[in-house]
Order: structure tokens, then sequence, then C-alpha cells
């Protein structure tokens, strides 16, 4: 994967930035999903509503990554300073558009390496396993 083949607009409105935190928006539509994007930045995810979504990891055929949220889940990932992230990009399979709020914490990572996904279990969320 070469640099600067994938967005790092981890949403499609910058809503404030300063030099420690960025949070973007995201709207996707019924059936609507993102372009693939890669995170390079430790971040947190929230929803204040009901969204039933799929993940898909750039290379892979399937929707595999499963995110149905309840109002207020949270989820948090370190990326580490060796980032970026693996690109993906979301799909909603709702019959209702989906707000959520990604805030990037734009210092460097505590961690050299990512970590796996956090959440508050507000709903479901199951990532693609990662190979051993």
């Amino acid at each position: 994967m070469s640099e600067g083949l994938y967005s790092s607009a981890v949403g499609s409105t910058v809503l404030f930035e300063n030099d420690r935190v960025r949070v973007w928006e995201m709207i996707l539509q019924p059936g609507e999903h993102c372009e693939f994007h890669e995170h390079h930045n430790d971040h947190v995810i929230l929803y204040a509503q009901t969204a039933t979504m799929r993940g898909q990891e750039a290379g892979d055929d399937d929707w595999g990554i499963v995110q149905d949220t309840e109002p207020g889940f949270v989820l948090y990932r370190t990326v580490g300073s060796g980032g970026p992230l693996q690109p993906h990009r979301l799909k909603n399979l709702g019959d209702v558009p989906v707000t959520h709020y990604i805030v990037e914490l734009l210092e460097v990572s505590p961690s050299p390496t990512s970590q796996p996904w956090q959440h508050n279990e507000r709903g479901a969320f199951r990532p693609i396993p990662t190979p051993s």
C-alpha cells in the first residue's frame, strides 16, 4: 500500500480543530457507504442514535465488520505511532440516515503499535479478526 493511496479524511465535515483534537462528522444515508479511508491518529467514535452498519477493509470482498449501535455507543482505537490502520469504509444498512462523530487525538500516540478496539458495549461491534 503506497502512502497517500487512501484518504486521511475520516469523516465528511470537520466541525472543530485545534492543535490537540480534530472533530469530524460523518452522515451516511440509507444504503450509502463512505469511501475507503485510513486513520493515522488515535480516535474516539460517538453514535447518538441506533445504527446498523457494516465495515469493509481494503482488499476484502466481504463487509465483515459488524457495528450495530445504540444511542451513546462509543468506540476507541489506539492507532499507535507506527500507523496508519488498515484502510476501511462503512455502510449504513438501516432505513434512516446515520450520523456519527470521530474525535481524532492529534498528539503522538503513547503506543508504538495499534491496539484492539475498546467500546462501552452499547451495541454490537465485531472487527475482522487479525491474522495470527
